[in-house]
C-alpha cells in the first residue's frame, strides 16, 4: 500500500493539479464549471480556504489556495469538491464502463482522477512563479494565443487589481523549466 506524504504546514499556500479521469476533455463544460463553482463556494463555508489562484482547462485545473491559520487539511476540502460535483453531474458524465472494482469501493466517480498533485509553497518567488505558471498554462496548452483570451483564469482578477497589465505574457518566455504536476 502506497504511503502518500502530504503538504501540512497549518495556513500554509499549496499548488494543486487536479485532473479529469481519462483526462476527459470536460472540466470547462458549463454543468461542471457550475458544479464546481458551487461545490468550492459549500466548502469553503464549512471550510474556509483563499483562491490565490486559478485556472480551468478541459482536462485539469492549476490552483493556489491559502489555508486559515491552524489548519493544514486540504485534503478534506478537495475530497468534498470533488464529491459535490460528482454528484451534482453523475446524470450526464457517469460512465458505468469505466466504473472498477476499485472506482467502485472508493466510492468514485468518473469525473476526477484519484489523487492530485500539491507542491507547498515555499517562499514569495515560488508563490509569483506558480501564479505566472497558472496563468500561461492555456497558452502553454495551445488554448489561445495570450493568456488574457483564456476566460476561466483569475487572470483577469489580476489585471483588474492591477496586478498584471492586459499584455501580460503576450511574449511569453514559457514556464516549461519546473514540473507542476502534468
Amino acid at each position: 500500500m502506497s504511503h502518500y506524504r502530504r503538504a501540512n504546514i497549518a495556513g500554509g499556500t499549496c499548488f494543486f493539479t487536479v485532473v479529469s479521469y481519462r483526462r476527459q476533455q470536460i472540466l470547462c463544460d458549463e454543468s461542471i464549471r457550475i458544479a464546481l463553482r458551487d461545490a468550492i463556494e459549500k466548502t469553503r463555508l464549512l471550510h474556509p480556504f483563499d483562491i490565490d489562484a486559478w485556472v480551468l482547462l478541459p482536462d485539469h485545473l492549476h490552483c493556489l489556495w491559502t489555508l486559515p491559520d491552524g489548519d493544514s487539511d486540504f485534503s478534506k476540502r478537495w475530497g468534498k469538491i470533488k464529491r459535490l460535483v460528482s454528484l451534482a453531474c453523475s446524470d450526464r458524465y457517469k460512465r458505468i464502463e469505466w466504473m472498477s472494482d476499485s472506482k467502485k469501493k472508493h466510492r468514485e466517480s468518473t469525473i476526477w482522477q484519484r489523487r492530485y498533485w500539491e507542491h507547498q509553497i515555499r517562499d514569495q518567488k515560488d508563490l509569483n512563479q506558480h501564479v505566472d505558471y497558472i496563468h500561461y498554462n492555456p497558452v502553454k496548452h495551445g488554448l489561445c494565443k495570450q493568456a488574457i483570451e483564456w476566460p476561466y483564469s483569475t487572470l483577469h482578477r489580476y489585471i483588474d487589481e492591477g496586478m498584471y497589465s492586459k499584455n501580460w505574457a503576450a511574449e511569453a518566455v514559457g514556464f516549461e523549466g519546473v514540473n507542476y504536476g502534468e
